[in-house]
């Protein structure tokens, strides 16, 4: 065994205590009971605030980067959730400082000179209704989502709670690191919508160093991949149809059926042709219409996404769908109107930084096998701050972390296996120290 790798291990068995494993299970457990759904994330950024001001990191809200532009798909109604944040225990002095918009960043300065390593944790749970039988693990043991509709289905609980373990880990080690470390605990991933407000804002920026991960992703327990390629390009979008209501009975003529233009539109957008370039997706995900079985419906309202493996696969399948929709609003005589809820790119991990990834994980406890690079299967707006680090000569990763499941991932019946916390810990830990280690 090297001299470094020695050194390395001595500070792991050193800093990576049970009381550190314990807590981070406790804090995924806490973050899972009480999920919260895109810009919403008022208790998550408030606890965050306050467990990482105690451990010495320099705070920097995101309401204080981000401009109001550079922000999609924000429908929320603020205050509501300002306040059952407060009722489900954020300090409320906290969420006052949080502002408008949710998520944070975290750095230490260890001062001495170094490289700036960035790290993206998404923090925002999915919008789905989670399984409540005892045969689901969180409804079990206690900690099943109270919040009807929401529900960490994703991970994302695990890596708010991986990033806040990593910063206790990272203020105690301070001595053993030079340069920085900047941790991005991003809100509303899903749909793709923080990433650009906050990457626009530059919340990565001058790092030399940017590294994203994410639990399960279809990996087992132990299996450890240091790089991501082939994210989709992906645009998330909605479609509100108004027609004119009327008795369906006795004067049907004088309606304009918002439902029928919608339902068509549907049809249509799933029959998108694939393209010849590359893969290409379209889903419509949800569908709302009308008011009742004897009025013609006035209104429905749609939610669909297009994705494609580059950005102008991405662009025909959003252009087709925009087409269809307008073109199935013409046919029934009804208007529509478009409005982009989120949006992402594609982007590779760079070779350098997965294979250091890959090394490091050869010595993590519980990693049984490691890749250096695999092919994603979805879209994540972590792609937009790795193309703005590489833009300006960084290095950038995604890490996949595998982790037994007991669903796939957006399930209701979706949870991971606990150690691949304990792993993901360890190995990010490795890396801070292999990359802005003291020499």
């Amino acid at each position: 065994m090297t001299g470094r790798r020695m050194a390395a291990e001595e500070m792991m068995s050193m800093y990576l205590s049970e009381k550190i494993m314990k807590e981070m299970r406790r804090r995924r457990r806490d973050f899972h009971k009480y999920p919260e759904s895109g810009w919403t994330e008022f208790r998550t950024t408030a606890l965050a605030a306050q467990i990482l001001e105690s451990l010495g990191w320099k705070l920097t809200f995101a309401s204080e980067l981000i401009r109001a532009e550079d922000v999609m798909g924000r429908n929320i109604d603020a205050e509501a959730e300002r306040r059952r944040a407060i009722a489900q225990g954020a300090e409320p002095l906290t969420v006052a400082r949080i502002g408008e918009y949710t998520g944070l960043i975290a750095e230490l300065d260890t001062g001495r000179e170094g490289p700036l390593t960035a790290l993206r944790f998404d923090i925002d749970c999915v919008e789905t209704e989670e399984a409540e039988d005892a045969g689901h693990l969180p409804a079990r043991e206690g900690f099943r989502s109270v919040n009807r509709g929401r529900m960490h289905a994703c991970g994302h609980d695990g890596h708010t709670a991986i990033g806040l373990a990593l910063a206790e880990l990272a203020a105690e080690a301070r001595e053993a690191l030079r340069g920085k470390i900047r941790l991005i605990f991003q809100p509303a991933e899903e749909g793709v919508r923080g990433g650009y407000a906050l990457s626009s804002a530059g919340a990565a920026e001058g790092a030399d160093y940017f590294i994203a991960m994410h639990l399960g992703m279809g990996l087992p327990t132990g299996h450890i991949c240091g790089g991501t390629h082939g994210f989709l390009c992906s645009t998330k979008f909605d479609a509100d149809f108004r027609g004119i209501g009327a008795h369906a009975g006795s004067e049907p003529e004088r309606g304009r059926n918002a439902l029928l233009a919608a339902a068509s539109a549907a049809l249509n957008i799933q029959a998108i042709a694939p393209h010849s370039g590359g893969a290409t997706r379209v889903n419509v995900g949800r569908l709302d219409a009308g008011t009742g079985r004897n009025v013609v419906p006035p209104r429905a309202h749609m939610e669909a996404e297009a994705r494609g493996e580059s950005g102008e696969l991405a662009a025909y399948v959003y252009g087709r769908a925009k087409e269809i929709i307008h073109g199935a609003a013409e046919m029934y005589g009804v208007e529509a109107a478009i409005t982009k809820q989120g949006e992402t790119v594609s982007a590779a991990s760079d070779e350098a930084l997965a294979a250091l990834v890959a090394e490091e994980a050869a010595s993590v406890k519980g990693a049984a096998r490691r890749d250096i690079d695999r092919a994603a299967s979805g879209s994540d707006d972590a792609c937009w701050f790795m193309r703005r680090v590489q833009e300006r000569g960084g290095l950038a990763t995604y890490i996949g972390i595998g982790a037994d499941t007991a669903a796939g991932h957006h399930n209701d019946r979706f949870d991971f296996d606990e150690k691949a916390m304990d792993i993901a810990l360890e190995l990010l830990f490795k890396c801070l120290l292999r990359i802005g280690g003291r020499r």
